[in-house]
């Protein structure tokens, strides 16, 4: 199969991908999204004949726009624009987790520092406040008390960008000093680890340590419920562990990255990640050789 790379920057896990690919034979190109021009009727050149794209754009914003026009041009896209809108709002994100009934953390959102204040106290301290976009834990507060809030909020109001002006409020979950991150392809596990840190947040890209985690069947099926409520594909699920003893789903990402998984666990992520996308894209192509 021929294979588009969208990229913006090429990290260690699209060097992965692409070194797999290519040794399967595939053709790959990379497509560097910053010098696309991308037409309402024609797509660029790099395009052409490409069998499926795969999107690894770093920025949100591109990665929105570029996938819609990939599939604008009817070329398969991974993972499809319905999917990433959905996994790049924390917003949306919660509220198909809540609809398809995926334990996830209790969510407000509010669109004035007066309403988010409120939403704040309604869960008292400590509880969390998010930007509904963002990645790699940045701007994440634990806000432990009122005055806290108050300069948080104060923050957010006259930083101007539009996010800022939607506050998501999350009950802070009494967890353990870690939490899940499981690689799934269209609710399927891959692989899972457990990343732990001494700090609230346990995100591997803060220094968090990483250690494989051995799923087990409540895991398996939230996994594929989260898979199948923001609309499958090639997915990370976090997830952390309850007082009471069971999971929440706390976000679910579309432009994984999975090097610290890899390292992790004793599975070749990028190779079962490339046996998923071939599971899913040769059967099409051989169907449309049989048709001609």
């Amino acid at each position: 199969m021929k294979v588009g790379l969208l990229y913006s920057r090429i990290r260690r896990d699209e060097k992965l991908l692409l070194a797999e690919l290519r040794e399967r034979d595939h053709e790959v190109v990379k497509i560097d999204v910053r010098k696309q021009q991308f037409d309402l009727h024609d797509a660029p050149e790099s395009f052409d004949g490409l069998d499926v794209v795969l999107d690894r754009c770093m920025a949100t914003s591109r990665s929105l726009y570029a996938t819609q026009f990939c599939e604008a041009y009817g070329i398969p896209v991974v993972n499809a624009a319905e999917t990433a809108e959905v996994c790049a709002d924390k917003a949306k994100t919660s509220l198909a987790l809540a609809n398809a009934g995926v334990p996830t953390p209790e969510t407000k959102v509010a669109f004035t520092t007066d309403a988010a204040l409120s939403a704040i106290e309604s869960f008292g301290y400590p509880c969390v406040l998010k930007p509904v976009v963002g990645s790699w834990g940045r701007l994440l507060a634990k806000v432990e008390s009122r005055s806290a809030a108050e300069a948080i909020l104060e923050h957010k109001a006259t930083l101007g960008h539009y996010e800022h002006s939607v506050f998501y409020v999350q009950e802070f979950v009494g967890k353990p000093d870690r939490d899940l991150r499981v690689l799934a392809t269209d609710g399927e596990p891959v692989a899972a680890m457990a990343r732990s840190s001494d700090h609230w947040l346990t995100n591997a890209a803060k220094g968090a340590e990483t250690a494989e985690f051995d799923l087990d069947d409540e895991v398996r099926e939230l996994v594929q419920r989260a898979s199948d409520a923001v609309g499958g594909g090639l997915l990370g699920v976090d997830l952390m562990e309850t007082d009471e003893g069971g999971y929440t789903v706390h976000e679910v990402n579309h432009t994984v990255e999975f090097k610290s998984l890899n390292d992790a666990t004793a599975v070749d992520v990028p190779a079962k990640v490339v046996d998923w996308l071939e599971s899913v894209v040769e059967p099409g192509l051989e169907a449309a050789e049989v048709t001609a």
